[in-house]
């Protein structure tokens, strides 16, 4: 029977790590590993036609120790020896022989972070419960995936056709048989509980960043400290678009028309306007921004002992296929796939798809402007509130329109990579991402460019920007938090409903019923989205980091409510940093020094300086001074990045 929120186990050992397998937990033949009680840290759901001799051939083999071909894991079968459940834990030597595969380091004894030895353990503060949550269950599945059969064997209770061959791996061969359906985390309900009340149910400010790696991994943990940093980031140009705002009386800072007649002189006037000092300040904000994060990360990597990962040789993908052959690199018999296929599918399908669906953009951005001149015309022969609302409807309908066709190419994206046949997953995510990021750019960002750059029209640049402010946000909190509470309080509840009285059993079927968490893709998009707005064009509405803030107050809470409440508990690797994230933004950063120069430059004050000056004001001039003061700020980056942001030793 379970007992409580963990298990009870049995100290009696009978001869080897897995012997005969009762309602009761496999046994363990380490004597520094038996314990009165186990935590439950996996589920694994099983197919409705699994029998019972398949289960126990499963207990089994997640029980063995790995020189016989096991995973040295403890296994569980529910209260029905029959049932289509395993719970999986772990005894403390396999946890702490994966600590040192994976390249985690421990508090040393001398006070510093040092990589995991399991022959130095006891030098180690707390060896036995210095482990997470998050890396306890990650652990476990590390080592249900390095599951390889020793020999061909035939899996007992299946037909003969499910059979295993030297070297394969166990988990994939049973999921594509069928035997396995689901494998995820189970959650701890009185950390969840402890944990939401410090995060998102109080008042309180400040994040529990600690809590939240010890609970959900670094991966996690990572997403919601740079999601915190970027957030209270927003105050410096919050301040000033509000104060920009205020002495001007309007959003909107100046025209490109520049200065009425009958307007103050110019020496009346002060000699910086609110549009350059934005357009500076950007190009300073988005360089300083990203410097002082890769100072936080470091030392939130340092602290959490994810600096050092060690490489690994990483196993195939589950959707990676191929003719079996010998790998030259390990020697091992797994599918193999030629490079030069890859290549040539990646060149005849998948760039040719996504320049289709950048056309797509690009028609898009004709009919915005058609539908724009239209209205327009309507508005000059009507002049009436009418018209003047209009004057919104093709923003709107375009914003709607990029929206949708995200959503179309993140699937194509998907279908493409899994096409390509990447043997590794983290290839098949860097590949995913590329070709999402270059879409999400363009997509987003094209229309902006083209106004600024080639119309030169600042009035509609602000009027898109607002727009997009406005209605992208509306769109994000209806589909990210809305729609998925609905679901919830309405449709998934009613089946999930439990008591305290209920098997543990039932509490952990329960789990399983959630959707799985997507992921942080979508959630990293935003962020980009986000900074691209505030740091590429924000001088032209400076209430760009007010609305940004305001949004993203919200966004901490309701991401962390949907983590904890709407979704399943993810698996979550240890990390050192964001990633490919990281490298997104700070190209975002670079990039807003061409357009912020650009925009500085369109400046009808800038302009004035420039006649007063006997300077040409025209475009190839305003082009020319663009490029010099892109390269001397290319120089002050360079030597701020080099000499300026130095991260401790220690770091």
């Amino acid at each position: 029977m379970f007992a409580s929120s963990h298990l009870q186990i049995s100290t009696k050992m009978t001869g080897f790590c897995a012997a005969s397998i009762g309602l009761d937990w496999t046994k363990v033949r380490c004597p520094c590993c038996i314990s009165d009680r186990v935590e439950p840290l996996v589920l694994v759901k099983l197919g409705e036609k699994v029998g019972p001799e398949t289960k126990r051939w499963i207990i089994r083999l997640i029980g063995a120790s790995q020189k016989d071909g096991g995973a040295a894991l403890l296994a569980h079968p529910g209260e029905d020896a029959s049932g289509d459940i395993i719970v999986v834990s772990a005894p403390r030597c396999t946890l702490l022989r994966a600590t040192e595969e994976l390249g985690l380091c421990k508090l040393y004894r001398n006070g510093d972070m040092e990589a995991f030895s399991y022959s130095d353990r006891d030098n180690f503060k707390d060896s036995g419960t210095f482990l997470t949550l998050a890396e306890r269950q990650y652990m476990v599945k590390y080592e249900l995936d390095g599951l390889r059969a020793q020999r061909d064997l035939r899996i007992p209770g299946l037909p003969d056709s499910c059979t295993l061959h030297n070297r394969d791996n166990i988990w994939q061969k049973l999921r594509s048989f069928g035997v396995i359906v689901d494998t995820f985390p189970l959650h701890n309900p009185d950390k969840l509980k402890n944990l939401s009340e410090a995060w998102y149910s109080g008042n309180q400010l400040a994040q529990p960043l600690d809590s939240v790696n010890e609970y959900f991994g670094s991966s996690m943990a990572f997403y919601f400290s740079f999601l915190d940093f970027y957030t209270w980031s927003l105050l410096p140009p919050a301040l000033l678009g509000l104060t920009i705002t205020y002495f001007s009386g309007r959003c909107m800072v100046e025209s490109v028309s520049g200065p009425q007649a009958g307007d103050v002189e110019g020496d009346s006037e002060p000699p910086v306007s609110g549009h350059m000092l934005q357009a500076v300040f950007s190009m300073l904000w988005s360089t300083v921004v990203m410097e002082l994060w890769k100072r936080r990360s470091s030392s939130l990597s340092y602290r959490w002992g994810t600096l050092h990962l060690a490489e690994r040789f990483a196993e195939p993908r589950p959707g990676f296929h191929g003719d079996l052959g010998v790998n030259p690199v390990t020697g091992r018999v797994e599918p193999l796939f030629p490079e030069w296929q890859r290549d040539l599918r990646m060149a005849l399908v998948s760039v040719p798809v996504v320049g289709l669906f950048l056309g797509l953009v690009v028609l898009g951005m004709m009919c915005f402007y058609w539908a724009e001149a239209q209205v327009q015309h309507l508005h000059n022969n009507w002049d009436s509130l009418l018209s003047q609302t209009l004057l919104y409807m093709p923003s709107v309908l375009h914003i709607v329109y990029t929206n949708v066709l995200a959503t179309v190419y993140k699937t194509v994206a998907q279908s493409l990579t899994e096409y390509e046949n990447h043997r590794e997953e983290s290839a098949f995510q860097n590949h995913l991402t590329a070709k999402v990021l270059v879409f999400t750019f363009f997509n987003y960002f094209a229309v902006l460019f083209h106004i600024a750059f080639f119309k030169q029209d600042v009035p509609l640049l602000r009027k898109r920007l607002a727009s997009l402010l406005i209605v992208t946000q509306l769109i994000n909190q209806v589909t990210e938090v809305v729609i998925p509470f609905l679901v919830d309080r309405f449709i998934s509840a009613p089946h999930r409903t439990e008591s305290k009285d209920d098997p543990q059993e039932e509490k952990f079927r329960n789990q399983g019923t959630l959707p799985p968490f997507p992921g942080l893709f979508a959630e990293y998009i935003e962020l980009l989205v986000q900074f691209g707005y505030l740091s590429l064009f924000s001088c032209v509405f400076p209430l760009t980091a007010v609305l940004l803030l305001l949004n993203n107050l919200t966004e901490i809470r309701s991401d962390a409510y949907k983590i904890c409440k709407l979704f399943r508990k993810p698996f979550s690797p240890p990390v050192a940093n964001m990633g490919v994230w990281q490298i997104a933004f700070e190209v975002l950063s670079f990039v807003s020094v061409v357009s912020n120069c650009w925009l500085l430059l369109l400046s009808p004050r800038l302009q004035e300086m420039f006649q007063e000056g006997g300077m040409s004001t025209t475009v190839p001039h305003i082009e020319y001074s663009s490029m010099q003061a892109l390269r001397q700020q290319v120089k002050l980056i360079s030597l701020h990045s080099l000499a300026v942001f130095h991260v401790p030793s220690s770091v």
